[in-house]
């Protein structure tokens, strides 16, 4: 795997964690588009943030092969970065309309 696959899969998780929480939390939804873009950016924002604690992309490929343990991590912090990512759009949202 490479560094620029890496990516691409971790902002394709970050999307599927904001459309499965927003499957499961029907108030939070912010239809399809929307729930792509925060998820998109909510992963995106989650993994510069927290990858710098060593499971960013260059890390996970550093020895040459995968580190499947870092792997796992950047994938759980994509979810929850994409979930996170329509919570606080949503939330923003909310506030800009009352």
């Amino acid at each position: 795997m490479t560094d620029t696959l890496i990516a691409i899969i971790s902002i394709f998780m970050g999307i599927i964690g904001a459309h499965v929480f927003a499957l499961i939390s029907k108030k939070h939804t912010l239809g399809l588009i929307g729930n792509t873009m925060a998820g998109v950016f909510g992963s995106i924002f989650f993994l510069k943030t927290f990858g710098r604690l060593g499971f960013d992309p260059m890390s996970i490929m550093e020895t040459g092969e995968t580190n499947r343990v870092l792997f796992t991590i950047n994938i759980l912090v994509s979810l929850v970065g994409g979930t996170i990512g329509v919570m606080a759009i949503k939330l923003i949202k909310n506030k800009l309309n009352s």
